[in-house]
């Protein structure tokens, strides 16, 4: 018996990639690839990059039927979403545009950072981002991040105004916890939930998961394949990552945790050898099959700057991974070494401690 959807029983990334199915992400929601993603890193964070071949991965997006589109303000403070305004120009009817807003900083003050959901606060940051994006209308916007001292019904309630202006047409969270999510919920429907969730990362599994599969709400894993470290990528040297690489401030990617991490990826190398597929693949056909063992939709946003490896994650969305191939990446999450975040306070997590 296959064990790949469709007449191949194994994936690999030189395989031509079919068009990705679409799903609805959310109740009443707007339909996209079954695979989103990450535009974070392709103009920003991780390093120094190629602008010509970041552009020929964005255009792969569209052909493989990729059209959900990820952003958000602080990436790069802006340079992001400017980066990505004619890709979006040019295929603005072929996509599904997403951005987030909640932190701010100050060009006078390197150092300060604050995370803020005031309705002014959201208004003012609105704005900045349709016109660095140069668009009328944002098509998913996400709070970034919660600050617990705002009450949804002001934030919440102030995204919702900026759908019935047409600024907005569906609103999302990310890093909420479970109780979170039916609080937002309640004040206008919320489309998608944006929190990290791999074969490294479950602890979204705790009360969030849940609440999204019960209000009919989408789940957009960021970060499926670790930042890297699912691909192999990164295997514990000092030479793994460049100095303006934003990781070697993350836990996971420093001494000793790099490399005890690097040595939890036996079993997906296994499996991919198997499969003839890549280890990138495995991971995320894993993010794509918790869609049937939690009942919701899930859509990862993986991010690359080639086109390589765009149609290579896109294609893991034709590998269905088998129980016995579950149960051997099941204990993983378990053994990580590190947080996600050297402070984890920002996170859903963080506040169910």
């Amino acid at each position: 018996m296959s064990n790949a959807i469709g007449t191949n029983t194994t994936t690999t990334a030189t395989e031509p990639v079919r068009e990705i199915r679409k799903v609805e992400l959310g109740t009443g929601g707007p339909l996209v690839g079954v695979q989103g993603f990450g535009a974070m890193g392709i103009s920003a964070v991780y390093g120094e990059t190629d602008a010509a071949a970041a552009r020929d991965a964005l255009e792969a997006t569209v052909e493989a039927g990729v059209t959900l589109i990820d952003t958000a303000d602080m990436y790069g403070t802006g340079t992001n979403e400017e980066f990505l305004a004619p890709f979006v120009a040019a295929h603005r009817d072929e996509i599904t545009l997403a951005t987030k807003f909640a932190f701010e900083y100050r060009a006078d003050d390197p150092a300060y950072r604050a995370i803020r959901n005031d309705p002014a606060y959201i208004r003012k940051a609105v704005e900045a981002s349709l016109r660095r994006l140069d668009v009328d209308v944002i098509d998913l916007y996400y709070m970034h991040r919660r600050d617990p001292a705002v009450p949804f019904a002001d934030s919440v309630g102030a995204m919702a105004e900026l759908v019935q202006e047409g600024k907005v047409r569906h609103l999302g969270l990310s890093e909420v916890t479970g109780a979170e999510l039916r609080e937002a919920h309640a004040v206008h429907p919320i489309a998608a939930l944006q929190s990290e969730w791999s074969v490294f990362s479950r602890d979204v599994e705790r009360s969030a998961v849940g609440a999204a599969a019960e209000l009919g709400v989408a789940f957009v894993p960021y970060s499926p394949l670790g930042r890297g470290l699912l691909t192999g990528a990164i295997t514990g040297s000092d030479k793994d990552l460049s100095g303006s690489d934003f990781r070697q401030l993350l836990p996971r990617f420093t001494g000793d945790n790099a490399k005890a991490n690097a040595a939890l990826l036996a079993p997906l190398h296994e499996i991919a050898a198997a499969r003839g597929a890549t280890t990138a693949q495995i991971a995320l056909a894993w993010v794509q099959q918790r869609a049937q063992a939690h009942g919701l939709t899930v859509v990862p946003i993986p991010g690359t700057r080639k086109r390589s490896r765009l149609l290579e994650n896109a294609a893991a969305t034709r590998i269905t991974l088998t129980d016995d191939e579950l149960a051997r990446l099941e204990p993983i999450a378990g053994q990580v070494a590190g947080d996600r975040y050297a402070d984890m306070s920002i996170t859903s997590v963080g506040r169910e401690a």
